[in-house]
């Protein structure tokens, strides 16, 4: 979209850790074109208006000096602020919230995604239908005004619940596919690595480095929403499964958290998190503490991790690379655009996949001979005996493929 054809907006919040930047970015990523921006003193919001009266006016001033049509807070509005700022300045109003799910709603894909979008969009603005003849449709369209949803919206709080109690259940029977799609990858037993990190990391990027997979990258927060699986091999000829996941953010919104369990589920299959961290950004802590945080919402936290340290090749001080993979737990430098560092990524996930090893004892029926094979090629047997319907073992494995078998532990 050309530049001048950009809905114009005013962004307001603290320039603090990069928020306001992040910000503009997200208004980037929805289409729109940031022509001014509003820093509030650090108050308390006010209650009616979230900004000071003085503030306010000088809000107004920018919009008309800017012929600006939309105002987006980097901070979450209250239903009563939301409504009395769209009356006073007369121009589309959004939160942070809003403006993600909105971002979400265009980039939505699959059905999947459509309808996880959709249920966030709703519970976001069933508060937010109150009034006398507020109804979302009254908006001209826009930024913060799409998605699958936008024609379901309606005043009727019962009619949105009700919509809403539906696409719970068809969510239920998107959980319940993604549990037979899984059961073909539990049958191979490969180790699955899950990339997870902060939106615009460089994950597709490295995805496709890794996989050779022709998956979309662009330089925009959220370019990818569904997760993507590719068959990986190293080069000890260890077979794995990789997954590129939706990216962090901070602040995100918890309705997107709720409605894209499902999808964030498949980090609970994982064996290894690859947590993607962008070097060479200026708030390379505060994004990579964004990301572990909600790996600890997800109960996570324990998961085994390598800590990416991607894009080296835009920081020029070799010593703020050295530096930075100390700081950072199980730490490697790579550049997923020209490829360096990728081979001591591999080494990396080899060594710990293979690194713990466990001892314990197996029931295998002889209708799942293909783990009883797995074992005896990934393990050292001890004790083998014949049995009625299956196979009893004691063995020893590496953690990875222990973790595999644990349902046939006895």
């Amino acid at each position: 979209m050309a530049k001048n054809l950009r809905e114009k907006a005013i962004i307001v919040g603290n320039e603090e850790g990069g928020s306001l930047e992040e910000l503009e970015a997200l208004v980037d990523s929805a289409g729109g074109q940031v022509v001014g921006k509003v820093v509030p003193r650090k108050l308390k919001p006010d209650p009616a208006f979230f900004l000071s009266e003085g503030k306010l006016w000088e809000l107004k001033g920018a919009i008309s000096a800017h012929q600006a049509a939309l105002v987006v807070f980097d901070e979450e509005l209250t239903p009563v602020q939301a409504r009395n700022l769209e009356e006073e300045l007369t121009v589309k109003v959004l939160d942070r919230t809003g403006l993600i799910l909105d971002i979400f709603a265009m980039r939505a894909r699959t059905k999947e995604a459509k309808l996880q979008v959709e249920k966030a969009q709703l519970e976001y603005h069933l508060p937010r239908l109150v009034g006398e003849g507020v109804n979302l449709s009254r908006l001209a369209g826009g930024i913060g005004t799409r998605g699958p949803g936008e024609s379901k919206l309606e005043t009727d709080r019962r009619r949105v619940r009700a919509r809403i109690a539906v696409l719970n259940r068809r969510l239920k029977q998107v959980k319940a596919n993604r549990q037979l799609q899984r059961a073909p990858r539990r049958r191979l037993a490969w180790p699955v690595l899950a990339l997870v990190g902060y939106t615009n990391a460089g994950k597709s990027t490295l995805f496709r480095l890794l996989t050779g997979a022709e998956v979309g990258v662009e330089d925009r927060l959220f370019s990818t929403l569904d997760p993507t699986y590719r068959r990986l091999t190293f080069p000890n000829q260890l077979e794995t499964l990789l997954i590129d996941t939706v990216g962090l953010i901070r602040k995100l919104p918890h309705q997107l958290v709720d409605a894209f369990r499902a999808t964030l589920e498949e980090l609970q299959e994982a064996d290894l998190l690859l947590h993607v961290v962008n070097l060479a950004s200026p708030y390379r802590d505060e994004e990579y503490l964004a990301g572990i945080e909600l790996l600890r919402e997800l109960g996570l936290e324990q998961k085994p991790f390598i800590t990416v340290l991607n894009k080296r090749d835009l920081v020029e001080n070799e010593f703020t690379v050295l530096r930075a993979v100390r700081q950072f737990p199980q730490a490697v430098a790579v550049s997923a655009r020209t490829g360096a560092g990728i081979e001591g990524l591999k080494k990396k996930v080899v060594d710990l996949l293979s690194a713990y090893v466990c001892r314990g004892a197996f029931f295998i029926p002889f209708t799942e001979g293909n783990y009883l094979a797995l074992l005896h090629e990934k393990g050292k047997v001890y004790t083998e005996e014949y049995r009625a319907s299956g196979v009893y073992l004691e063995a020893e494995l590496p953690k990875v493929w222990f973790e595999r078998l644990r349902r046939f532990q006895v």
